[in-house]
């Protein structure tokens, strides 16, 4: 399958009634008891699928003594860390199901192989569509045009922040796009187009219609230095344009940046209410993406769960304790993935005051006395 015909949100109700449909049909920060037992149940679905199907997995199941009467205490279920899946293909359908391959994005060591089946493809396209409409950020009775801080998916389409960028330019009717990451044949590597880019933001200021900016923010705020010194003032966009960060906040010597301070950057630079800057934060393996509220925060749909654990002991701290992340959801089918161990530290808060249901991930950067390079260190080196 072409990535790029495959990398759309899904608005329309999924067709199955399996436990996982009937999940991901549910609203995404509706939280509480029913939301719990349907979250329950399609674990248990997706489980016993890859158990039979993996054989990897279901040995892991048998080492760990996971059974059935074990789901009711998600801290039990068996996990994968995020390196297997650079190591190892592991996946639980015939290679003759797969029609889409994704691959994670950073620049050392090896990447992960991502194979996803008909299946798994459409659900991952539906959860997009439901986290990114009950947080207000879809709409299809307008177009808008996009600036996209991310890698031309013409040339990167099966890398999985490429797919995702593309993805989100469907949240809207198609307006006119742009890629500033662009492939130089001589070069046989990418490179920031910051004329290019300056020039779509130019025809974007003052009086046209709503615009979209997404993917690395270092990029963004790269081109508003460029334009503010160029024209001496900030760019002015719509009202109703909207900033959809992605991949880290690094700069362009692969610093940390402090995301409150720079979102407030990116809005003033633009013309834009702080509010209408939000941050996405997603791993390939995983798939299941957690988006900023207007408080830019970052909250935990119906369709998932994330424990934090102790680098130490591997034991699930309290809310508001920092440790490794692990993420769990159900709607995988194609591969094991469905409960990943990362290698990102962070904590999970009990809630957020911007009035959403459920709770909220707080991502505090990789873990590790190597430093392991993500997409957002692989895309700074292109601004160096």
């Amino acid at each position: 399958m072409d990535p790029l015909a495959s990398a759309s949100p899904e608005p329309r109700p999924l067709p199955g009634r399996s436990a996982v449909e009937r999940l991901l049909e549910h609203p995404p920060f509706e939280h509480g008891p029913a939301a719990d037992e349907l979250f329950l149940e399609a674990m248990r679905e997706a489980v016993r699928h890859h158990r039979r199907a993996c054989p990897a997995f279901g040995g892991l199941c048998r080492a760990e003594r996971f059974e059935e009467r074990s789901f009711r205490d998600l801290r039990r279920l068996p996990f994968l860390f995020v390196s297997a899946f650079k190591e190892r293909d592991l996946s639980s359908v015939p290679k003759r199901e797969v029609v889409l391959e994704l691959s994670s994005s950073g620049t050392s060591g090896q990447k992960s192989r991502i194979l996803l089946d008909a299946v798994s493809l459409l659900r991952v396209r539906r959860i997009a569509w439901q986290v990114f409409s009950g947080l207000g950020l879809a709409d299809l009775s307008s177009a808008a045009d996009h600036l996209c801080f991310t890698y031309d998916p013409a040339v990167a389409g099966g890398v999985g922040t490429a797919w995702t960028d593309k993805l989100l330019t469907g949240f809207t009717l198609p307006g006119e796009a742009f890629w500033a990451l662009r492939w130089e044949d001589g070069s046989k590597s990418f490179r920031f187009d910051l004329e290019g880019a300056l020039a779509f933001l130019e025809k974007l200021d003052v009086g046209r219609g709503p615009a979209r900016l997404v993917g690395f923010p270092a990029f963004a705020l790269r081109l508003c230095e460029e334009f503010k010194r160029k024209h001496n003032r900030p760019a002015l966009l719509h009202p109703a344009s909207k900033v959809i960060t992605g991949g880290g906040w690094k700069d362009q010597q692969d610093r940390a940046l402090d995301k409150a301070v720079m979102r407030k950057a990116l809005a003033d630079s633009l013309g834009l209410d702080a509010s209408s800057v939000r941050d996405l934060f997603g791993m390939v393996e995983h798939g299941v993406p957690y988006v900023d509220c207007r408080l830019g925060n970052f909250h935990i749909p119906v369709y998932s769960r994330v424990l934090v654990r102790d680098p130490g002991s591997l034991r699930v701290l309290p809310f508001g304790r920092k440790g490794l992340l692990q993420f769990i959801t159900p709607y995988l089918r194609s591969y094991p993935s469905i409960s990943l161990l990362s290698s990102d530290f962070g904590s999970v808060e009990r809630r957020c005051p911007c009035g959403l249901g459920g709770p909220i991930l707080r991502v505090a950067g990789r873990a590790g006395v190597k430093k392991l390079k993500g997409c957002a260190a692989a895309a700074a080196e292109i601004l160096r």
